[in-house]
Order: C-alpha cells, then sequence, then structure tokens
C-alpha cells in the first residue's frame, strides 16, 4: 500500500507538469502569434518553444532582479516567458536561415521584377503611352 505522503507528491508533481505543458502552449502560441511569417513545427514545437521560453524568460528576470518572486503563471512571468520565446524564435529563424532571403530568393525576386518591366514597357510601346 502507497503511502498518503509518497502518494500527494505524485498528485503534486503531475499537477505542476501539466500547468507547466498548458502555460508552455499558450506562450508558445503568442509568440508565435507575435513573430511574423510562416513558424516551423506543429504543437509539440510549440510547446517546446513555450516551456523553454518561459525558463529562459523568467530565468533571465530573476536574474535581473533577484529580490523579486517571478512565478510564470503572472502577468510578469507571462510576458517575460512570451520574451523569451519569441527570442528563441528569432534566434531559430535566423539559424535556419528564413529571417534573411537566400541568394535564389533574391535572385528570383530581381527576375520577376524585369519581367515585370519589360512587360509593362512593352504594353506602352503598343499602347504610344509615355
Amino acid at each position: 500500500m502507497a503511502e498518503p505522503q509518497w502518494v500527494e507528491v505524485v498528485r503534486q508533481s503531475a499537477n505542476e507538469v501539466l500547468v507547466w505543458i498548458g502555460f508552455g502552449t499558450v506562450v508558445g502560441l503568442t509568440a508565435k502569434a507575435i513573430m511574423p511569417g510562416r513558424d516551423p513545427g506543429g504543437a509539440v514545437a510549440t510547446l517546446l518553444t513555450g516551456v523553454a521560453g518561459t525558463v529562459i524568460g523568467c530565468g533571465s528576470l530573476l536574474f535581473f532582479l533577484p529580490n523579486q518572486r517571478i512565478t510564470p503563471v503572472s502577468l510578469e512571468g507571462f510576458a517575460a516567458a512570451t520574451g523569451g520565446a519569441f527570442l528563441l524564435l528569432a534566434f531559430y529563424r535566423m539559424l535556419a536561415g528564413s529571417l534573411m532571403p537566400t541568394l535564389q530568393q533574391q535572385e528570383a525576386w530581381l527576375h520577376a521584377n524585369r519581367v515585370r518591366r519589360r512587360k509593362r514597357n512593352l504594353l506602352r510601346e503598343i499602347v504610344g503611352y509615355r
């Protein structure tokens, strides 16, 4: 038979894990909503980004404000966690190269603009517009 104290520790630990999962998902979704553009990954990546962002954001806040008690489930904690997740997404995009266009993307954009310009100039010649 399990000891009542052990059961309470397991119950409390399970509760904390579920709170971190829920909070991490909300933080990850908020950071992805703030960051413009498409983001890779699905639900698990969003969850992990949110949890890691919470650890980074709240940990940074605790580092700079050591005398203040910061909980992730507070307004300050939520803002810090969202900021941490946003930074993680920004670093991921920089490392993945999706923040800056690749050379092929730049060349394709230039080619499309040249084609557009040629069509416009040809149309102007046909119509006689100057």
